[in-house]
């Protein structure tokens, strides 16, 4: 994915629409292939594993994006990418290493469960009181808005993994498509994905992008874990020690994405201003802001005093 996305973003660089690009198609097409592996994986792996591995994403596109985008790598994106990859070692060693069969009569058994029933109620309960402040009250705060998306991936993350994991023991074994749970978590599915690209949507418009990335990847991935030890208890019978290197890893991870995106699109802001303190032989006041709108763009600070000085010039000649 790390790939198709600096694919994408290098057409920028020629003018032709993007349907008519091959490096966009050659994007679009490599970012299909990766969110079919994701999907696929989740089948196979825990949640608790495969949702913290988001972060190199993150630290993989730095990397590409030196290669295809000709950005600088900074000191800080190279600590980043160590700690990520500290994290992520951590991750894959302690997460939850036992295979489990996602049946339909597995998922039907987790669903009625009295755990996920107390999760979704205080999941519903918070869930519609920030749309509440959002909608009635008009907040637009980047926490109220990446919130309601992790609150929604939870959902996305328990039935991806409960649709791939029936698809996946419909190939291997008997076919679990005629249960109605599987139509519910498949709806589940496609509901939570789009309202989450609704509400990321807003985020994205109101606030920096580097600012949205790595909130959304914490909060992300958050709830993503919660989601999947009181679904599917992937830390049932865990030691504390394993656990607690667990979260270390994933805190190791969140610090990598931090450092990586800190303060990236700065360096790519053009100047508001036009500076002519360093022309040789004038004396300038002060920095002027240009507005190609007004009858004063490209003027002097005390545009009078100059236009009274280049009118004396002309008299003398």
């Amino acid at each position: 994915m790390s790939i198709s996305l600096n694919i994408q973003m290098a057409h920028r660089e020629h003018p032709r629409p993007y349907f008519k690009s091959v490096l966009w198609w050659a994007g679009a097409a490599l970012m299909a292939v990766g969110e079919t592996g994701n999907f696929a994986a989740y089948g196979f792996a825990p949640i608790t594993l495969i949702a913290p591995l988001g972060c190199m994403s993150v630290t993989g596109s730095a990397i590409i994006s030196v290669m295809f985008l000709k950005e600088n790598l900074r000191a800080s994106d190279l600590l980043g990418m160590t700690l990520a990859f500290a994290g992520t070692y951590l991750l894959v060693n302690f997460a939850p290493s036992r295979s489990q069969s996602i049946s339909a009569r597995t998922v039907q058994y987790y669903f009625v469960g009295w755990q996920f029933l107390i999760y979704v109620i205080l999941e519903i309960f918070i869930f519609c009181t920030l749309l509440y402040f959002h909608k009635r009250k008009g907040m637009k705060h980047m926490v109220i808005l990446l919130t309601l998306v992790a609150l929604l991936a939870s959902l996305t993350v328990i039935s991806v993994k409960a649709v791939s994991g029936m698809i996946t023991f419909s190939v291997m074994d008997k076919t679990q498509l005629t249960y109605p749970i599987f139509y519910i978590m498949f709806i589940i599915m496609i509901a939570s994905c789009v309202f989450q690209v609704k509400f990321l949507h807003q985020a994205t418009k109101l606030y920096n992008t580097t600012i949205v990335v790595p909130v959304n990847h914490v909060l992300f991935t958050t709830s993503a874990v919660i989601a999947g030890i009181i679904f599917y208890q992937e830390f049932l019978g865990a030691a504390f020690l394993t656990v607690f290197i667990y979260f270390f890893g994933c805190f190791l991870s969140f610090l990598g994405v931090f450092l990586v995106t800190r303060n990236r699109e700065k360096e790519h802001l053009p100047q508001s201003y036009i500076d002519f303190g360093n022309i040789p032989g004038k004396q300038m006041l002060d920095k002027i802001q240009p507005d190609s709108n007004g009858l004063s763009y490209g003027t002097l600070p005390d545009g009078s005093d100059s236009t009274k000085s280049q009118s004396g010039e002309k008299k003398e000649v």
